[in-house]
């Protein structure tokens, strides 16, 4: 029954992938048009996830969203994320590597979205890269998404943070949202399977863009997600400790 019901969720996935970039172009018109037609795709995905698989959310701290744009920075295990930060959050681009932009139809409206594209090969080019689209999209009113780990990290695993989020920070003047989630749990990196359960999110106080150097503001936003991490760690199927 697992295996029929993802495989359901796939076929929406597939069909409503090509339908909505279609109706990109038209979107192009209005003002943030493409992003508003994406976030309407990501809440079909989760509606798909929730009434089909059986995989919903809870969030833990709504009350902590700031009425101005901010930088989103969040634990990554899985995709799910992309797509239950544009819901709970308002508008927003996210931080990308470029070769996702390669992908068909996906691909293709992530750049007709203005997702930030980063060549991870690039050394300070990509420093750069960040900075320049960062700065443009803030102009334009989005809030910023960011996974400061980089990729994908297993569940119950913990990566590197790295200091894209506190540079674009300091230089746009905007605080850092931090957000944890045990996504990975019910949903691993590169399966095929959704499990059912209920991911759990919390988000925490925004921390001011003011806060020490670069570093210092990134330990702040490390030490509260992964403390977060440490409590809603072990509730999902896939959870496999590190040993």
């Amino acid at each position: 029954m697992l295996i029929i019901k993802n495989l359901i969720h796939w076929l929406i996935v597939c069909v409503s992938t090509v339908v909505m970039f279609f109706c990109l172009f038209p979107a192009m018109l209005v003002p943030r048009g493409v992003n508003k037609v994406g976030r309407a795709w990501a809440r079909l995905l989760l509606w798909s996830l929730k009434n089909i698989v059986g995989l919903r959310y809870e969030v833990k701290g709504v009350e902590n969203i700031p009425k101005q744009p901010a930088i989103i920075c969040s634990k990554h295990q899985s995709g799910w994320e992309t797509l239950a930060l544009q819901e709970i959050f308002p508008l927003q681009v996210y931080v990308a590597k470029k070769e996702l932009f390669r992908i068909p139809f996906f691909g293709w409206g992530l750049k007709m979205g203005k997702t930030i594209g980063i060549d991870r090969k690039a050394g300070m080019q990509a420093t750069q890269q960040l900075i320049k689209q960062g700065m443009a999209r803030k102009n334009e009113g989005f809030w910023i998404a960011i996974f400061p780990e980089g990729t994908r990290i297993p569940a119950g695993q913990r990566g590197r943070y790295k200091l894209g989020a506190a540079k674009m920070a300091k230089m746009f003047q905007m605080d850092l949202v931090p957000v944890a989630h045990n996504s990975g749990e019910f949903w691993p990196k590169n399966s095929f399977l959704k499990y059912s359960g209920v991911i759990e999110v919390r988000i925490g106080q925004a921390i001011s863009y003011e806060t020490g150097d670069e570093k210092d503001l990134m330990n702040a936003c490390e030490t509260w997600i992964e403390a977060q991490q440490d409590e809603i760690t072990g509730q999902g199927p896939c959870y496999r400790p590190s040993v």
